[in-house]
């Protein structure tokens, strides 16, 4: 019985990371959930990368779980510990850690895991039919408590109140309004190719510097601070903060802006 995939390519400098699950919007299954964490301990490693967009297979980004698992674990407390703070968490935590920029394209339902997912990427890009929400409140249980904290976060508390506590759903012109979305598309073709060319800007700037950004957001509210954690202060940030001083990078970067050319990174 299909299970759903996590499918990987790579074009160039930009890897394309896609949730499929077919007939299902794309519902996250638990090999997914494994396998998302895999890929996200193995592509910062890969010097030829420096951005990754994440996608759903056809005009859906995420429903949510996959309910058909829930009966084999969700009513024995052990077991569904072990499958939110190590395979959802998992996989959530390999994202946040991950020092290439992330875009999230966002079409059709987003809702649970796709609100998630997409709360751990750097932009979030939507086309105007996708639908946020997380109604787990209609299937009886609360969002587990560090998957709440960032989505919290992302979204902010009183949204992430309205969604978990009413079983709201906000169209993607809202939640731009709300600040979690950058752009908002007409269609999910226009959405995917606003993406791409999003990721191709990123992708020909510094990845050093791509990478240090991530690395001092994270230090001061990223992952640590959502596994209960302080925050790193910025005085000991800036202890490593200015360590890529003698790097062929930045010198590029200084040296093209200069001689007035384009800078080759």
């Amino acid at each position: 019985m299909a299970c759903g995939s996590i499918e990987l390519t790579v074009d160039g400098a930009i890897a394309t990371v896609v949730l499929s699950h077919p007939g299902k919007f794309n519902a996250m299954s638990r090999a997914m959930w494994r396998r998302l964490r895999e890929l996200f301990l193995e592509l910062p490693a890969r010097a030829d990368l420096r951005c990754v967009v994440v996608r759903g297979e056809g005009a859906q980004f995420c429903a949510g779980g996959d309910i058909a698992e829930y009966p084999a674990f969700r009513f024995q407390p052990d077991r569904l510990r072990a499958f939110h703070e190590y395979e959802v968490w998992g996989a959530l935590g390999a994202l946040l850690d991950c020092d290439l920029p992330l875009v999230a394209a966002i079409a059709g339902h987003c809702m649970g895991a796709g609100v998630e997912i997409a709360s751990c990427c750097d932009i979030r890009v939507a086309a105007a039919d996708a639908r946020f929400g997380a109604p787990i409140a209609r299937l009886g249980f609360p969002m587990a408590p560090r998957e709440a904290q960032l989505v919290a976060r992302a979204l902010g508390e009183a949204t992430a109140r309205e969604l978990l506590l009413e079983a709201a759903v906000l169209d993607a012109a809202e939640m731009q309004a709300r600040g979690f979305l950058q752009r908002v598309l007409p269609d999910a073709a226009a959405m995917h190719a606003h993406a791409l060319e999003r990721a191709r800007r990123i992708a020909a700037l510094a990845p050093q510097a791509a990478r240090l950004n991530k690395q001092t957001f994270r230090a001061l509210n990223g992952p640590s601070a959502l596994a209960g954690q302080a925050p790193a202060a910025i005085e000991n940030i800036v202890h490593w903060a200015y360590d890529y001083a003698d790097s062929a990078e930045h010198r590029e970067g200084i040296d093209a802006f200069l001689a007035k050319r384009p800078a080759r990174f």
